[in-house]
């Protein structure tokens, strides 16, 4: 997979902070609601709706790769017909957005950080598969033979081949109560997502 989540929180978002880019944001192409889960494969993301209710959350991410560790507050909305989810500078500027709606993508980004930054439904997909029931999952997933295992503590993306390919460690129930591990296993990286506050 090509500029994935991993550590999507690294050189280009932190460069950005440290070095106090223009609050300025420039819109990218409007995208489909299909991410590449393997050079060649892609599947759909499920509806906004199909999480089962409204949400507002306030979270704090953190990534792990190699020996780096970085951070970024981040704020998601998701409605009935619509998410929403941007990210933001240490001291409040917003340095990325980006909105799935009517099965479509699109993302602003700060100048210069374009090319720097995941392809973003891939930051969706991973934020997607975290979040929404396996059940939405399970469609799309089974088209490319892929597959959901879960239970109230772990979930596992399993591919075509049985190798499992993601894990998602839940430390409380309802989720978003305790901590969320996300486990790239394939490219080795680790993301822990913190909710700060959330309402529904």
């Amino acid at each position: 997979m090509s500029r994935q989540w991993k550590p999507w929180l690294l050189a280009g978002i932190l460069l950005a902070v440290l070095t106090g880019c223009a609050n300025q944001s420039s819109t990218s192409p409007v995208m489909q609601n299909q991410v590449e889960i393997r050079p060649g494969m892609q599947v759909t993301l499920p509806e906004p709706e199909q999480l089962g209710n409204t949400l507002i959350a306030s979270q704090l991410i953190t990534a792990q790769w190699q020996d780096q560790t970085n951070q970024l507050p981040v704020q998601l909305e998701v409605s009935r017909d619509k998410i929403v989810l941007a990210g933001f500078s240490s001291w409040g500027a917003r340095i990325l957005s980006l909105t799935y709606q009517e099965k479509v993508i699109e993302t602003q980004v700060l100048p210069g950080l374009g090319e720097t930054l995941p392809k973003p439904e891939q930051v969706l997909f991973n934020l997607m598969l975290t979040l929404w029931p396996a059940e939405s999952w399970q469609q799309s997933l089974q088209a490319v033979g892929w597959r959901l295992k879960d239970s109230p503590e772990l979930r596992q993306l399993i591919d075509d081949k049985g190798d499992v390919v993601i894990e998602i460690h839940y430390n409380s129930v309802p989720h978003l109560d305790g901590d969320i591990l996300f486990k790239d296993k394939k490219l080795g990286y680790l993301i822990s997502i913190r909710t700060l506050n959330y309402s529904r």
